[in-house]
């Protein structure tokens, strides 16, 4: 663990929450709301001062923050009578779903500009090349072991290292057919039972150096095992091509997401299970988990481009992930306020045509006890998934 990387992430999370909280403020401040209280953490309040009808803080627990604003729902009550003009259940509609919406388009917001800045500034990695990067010391025990990279005294010696491969070797051959790429090299390792003798060309200094090894396997993983990664090349983009690599990783981003979350319920029971890698469970990770890699790759041995470029496409993909899950119909997410909001103005609709008046705000009363329920199974969820990261850790750095 490094903690300058866990500092990172903590500093980057908390951003994160505040540039949500800033999309709320900024729009209903737009809007002619009045919004009195925008702080940074939970607690007792360490500092704040007040700028016209708005109270700014900082208060002790650096876990997020928050924004007060006047008359959110049929519970909220202004304090001064006078304010209900300026309440943000008196605003038409659009204006409060544009308001809750606002939150997650800075988390969407955020990512786009890191991945772009990352394309434009650091590079795009291209991790599918024929060039050798590191070599395993070990066959590891299981595909746990595999993805944390660890090895112990009774592990065998890597093929990889068996046969003499060097980082920086680029394959030419394997097993006498050419190879141009990693994805071409990883196909005809797989095409090779486990156990058998192989030949691997490099080119190495200049010259064609062939050498021989047997090739192993790994309990729980398909295909021949060699223990070697790629080089991994940064190549800076173009503008055009920035904006292009950001759409691509949002949408990439995106629909992994979903895809994990769909999967999730059928692999809850492999939290804790010495496989979970392999499983939908090894899909997702808790704050902690995802505070641990950072902490774990910036400690590491690996080039600066690659440091950054891992750091910045996971708070990228934590911010993706936690905008678009707030915007699920579910109170007390964003989404389920715009729910409601939406049921509202349908409700209005349909009186409408009917000749009959408004009905008004929607009683909010009666989801408190489905809110409240649905917010224990988050947080109970959340404290399962940081068990499992501590006890059952899994590896986001590739290994």
């Amino acid at each position: 663990m490094d903690l300058i990387g866990w500092v990172i992430f903590i500093v980057a999370l908390l951003v994160s929450v505040m540039l949500h909280e800033t999309g709320h403020f900024v729009l209903a401040k737009k809007f002619g709301m009045k919004v009195t209280r925008y702080f940074v953490g939970f607690g007792p309040t360490i500092w704040s001062t007040w700028r016209g009808e708005t109270e700014y803080g900082i208060k002790a627990l650096p876990l997020g923050g928050f924004v007060k604003i006047v008359g959110m729902h049929s519970l909220d009550d202004p304090d001064d009578p006078a304010d209900e003009p300026r309440s943000f259940r008196n605003k038409p509609g659009w204006q409060r779903i544009a308001v809750l919406s606002a939150g997650s388009a800075m988390h969407f917001l955020l990512a786009l500009v890191l991945i772009f800045g990352l394309a434009l500034g650091v590079g795009i990695a291209n991790d599918n090349t024929a060039q050798l990067g590191t070599i395993a010391a070990c066959v590891p025990k299981n595909v746990t072991a595999l993805d944390n990279g660890t090895c112990t005294g009774s592990d065998p010696v890597s093929p990889a290292r068996q046969a003499g491969l060097q980082a920086g070797d680029r394959v030419v051959a394997f097993n006498g057919h050419p190879v141009s790429n990693f994805t071409q090299l990883g196909d005809e390792i797989r095409a090779v039972p486990a156990w058998s003798p192989v030949t691997i060309t490099v080119k190495r200094d200049g010259k064609l150096v062939t050498l021989t090894t047997v090739v192993a396997g790994v309990p729980g993983r398909s295909g021949s095992y060699l223990g070697i990664t790629p080089t991994v090349v940064f190549q800076v983009a173009s503008p055009l091509g920035a904006i292009k690599y950001a759409g691509t990783s949002f949408g990439q981003v995106l629909s992994g997401s979903a895809q994990a979350v769909a999967a999730l319920p059928g692999g809850l029971t492999k939290l804790f299970a010495k496989d979970r890698s392999s499983t939908a469970a090894g899909q997702v990770t808790s704050l902690y988990g995802a505070a641990q890699a950072t902490g774990a790759e910036v400690g590491s041995n690996a080039g600066w481009q690659y440091k950054v470029s891992f750091v910045l496409l996971l708070i990228a993909s934590l911010n993706i992930f936690v905008g678009a899950f707030n915007m699920l119909p579910l109170l007390p997410l964003d989404g389920g306020h715009i729910a409601v909001i939406v049921y509202e103005r349908i409700r209005a609709w349909l009186a409408r045509l009917r000749g009959r008046p408004d009905p008004g705000l929607a009683d909010i009363a009666k989801l408190l006890p489905f809110s409240f329920g649905l917010f224990m199974i988050l947080i109970l969820f959340s404290l399962v998934l940081v068990s499992a990261d501590i006890v059952n850790p899994i590896s986001l750095t590739g290994g």
